[in-house]
């Protein structure tokens, strides 16, 4: 039966953007990793700054560590994302946007999901009123959003304190999980017109939506699809195959 309610709630392009744009929507959220583009551009970028010596050897081997020990079970999501986030502590904000921004136009950008950005490029032509929300720091997602037309005020992703233009140690902020549905209500929208996430992270944020847009969903994230009745959708890109893989931007 799942399967059977699984195909049936399979969207086609055609039908997702149908969907949306009958909507009349003045608010729309999305999530970025596995979303709006394939892979982990977090932890990809991580791994990118550690080859290209932007963080000591020290950090680089702590923050290996803590993400062995994540990808164990041992450290939960929220710790790691801000800690991915803190490894930057003590550099120029400047010097890690210039990165960011060079990593996305090189790894990001070719994996882009047209049919999102087409979407995307419509409802910014009516006026909607764009949101990124992600767990992977906002440098990153800021580089990675800028094509869509989605304004570094409507982002809302991992963050630490700046201060004198010096990154601090200080955590503004993590949205995951519940986290996601929090920051959005924070931001003043406690139920977004429609929400468009990938995985099980993205869950409570989906679930404050009015409607709720399952896009590349994960396994975990498809059975909650099913659960609720939302129709989902999967990229022309990853049809077929299974959710990114952490890292697979580097491949």
């Amino acid at each position: 039966m799942a399967e059977i309610l699984t195909g049936k709630n399979k969207l086609s392009a055609v039908e997702l953007e149908e969907r949306v744009l009958a909507l009349d929507a003045q608010a729309a959220v999305f999530d970025c990793d596995g979303t709006l583009w394939g892979g982990d551009a977090g932890y990809g970028f991580m791994l990118w700054t550690m080859e290209k010596g932007l963080v000591s050897r020290e950090t680089s081997d702590w923050i290996d560590t803590r993400h062995r020990a994540y990808r164990n079970g041992e450290v939960s999501e929220a710790a790691i994302c801000g800690e991915m986030t803190q490894m930057y502590a003590g550099l120029r904000e400047q010097e890690i946007r210039t990165a960011a921004a060079r990593y996305v136009d090189e790894f990001v950008g070719p994996r882009v999901f047209a049919e999102m950005e087409g979407l995307i490029a419509k409802l910014r032509a009516r006026g909607v009123d764009l949101w990124a929300v992600s767990s992977t720091n906002k440098w990153v997602i800021a580089a990675g959003v800028e094509r869509f037309g989605i304004a570094e005020g409507r982002i809302l992703a991992a963050e630490v304190k700046v201060q004198n233009g010096i990154l601090q140690n200080e955590i503004v902020d993590v949205p995951t999980d519940e986290g996601k549905a929090e920051a959005l209500k924070r931001a003043g929208l406690n139920a977004p017109d429609a929400v468009f996430g990938n995985s099980i992270h993205d869950l409570a944020m989906l679930e404050i939506a009015r409607n709720a847009f399952p896009i590349n969903p994960s396994p975990a994230l498809l059975e909650a699809a099913v659960k609720n009745g939302w129709g989902w959708f999967r990229p022309a890109a990853v049809e077929g195959v299974d959710a990114a893989v952490d890292g697979e931007l580097l491949k």
